[in-house]
């Protein structure tokens, strides 16, 4: 159970001065894996700061962790995730509505060109977080699997299938380069 009251856990002064240096070396990747994952830019710092704050509350339990890298990648996929699905819903009830009011009509000035950012937007989110720490982030499918709390056969099938599909959409065998450089 987190603390809601603010104080430190356990260790005081010595379990601050670990978590500062682990925010200070941490808190940048977490805010880009986070942008990767939802592909929202302006939401990608609050999640990092939702995920450090988390990560504070169970300090003694991260800083116990064999990788606690790994365990805050996944507070920030967890909380992604939390993300998306809300906005997915919310896309569907606005839909919902909009369909109620008029009929749909489509922009025939609709641009061809599909950036990397959008091609990722357009995966399932477990595909989009796998492709995400093996290519952008480079991460072993081990970790990968440790970050996302799934195994290492998910991983594999599930960036492959992601690749897959963005190397469809994007109309090139070049994907797993677009999507390192796409996260930077």
């Amino acid at each position: 159970m987190g603390r809601t009251d603010g104080t430190a856990p356990a260790g005081g002064d010595e379990a601050r001065a670990e978590f500062h240096t682990f925010f200070e070396r941490h808190y940048a990747e977490l805010a880009r894996l986070a942008r990767m994952l939802t592909g929202e830019a302006d939401a990608a710092d609050d999640l990092a700061a939702d995920a450090m704050v988390a990560l504070w509350h169970r300090w003694d339990r991260v800083r116990a962790a064999d990788r606690p890298d790994a365990y805050a990648r996944g507070v920030v996929a967890n909380l992604a995730r939390s993300r998306v699905r809300s906005a997915v819903r919310e896309r569907r009830r606005i839909a919902l509505v909009s369909s109620r009011r008029s009929e749909r009509v489509d922009d025939p000035d609709v641009s061809a060109v599909v950036d990397v950012q959008e091609a990722l937007r357009a995966l399932p989110f477990r595909k989009r977080a796998c492709v995400v720490l093996r290519h952008a982030f480079d991460l072993s499918e081990r970790d990968t699997a440790l970050a996302l709390g799934i195994s290492v056969g998910t991983v594999k099938s599930q960036t492959s299938k992601g690749m897959a599909e963005l190397q469809r959409r994007l109309g090139s065998a070049d994907a797993p380069e677009l999507v390192a450089e796409g996260g930077r």
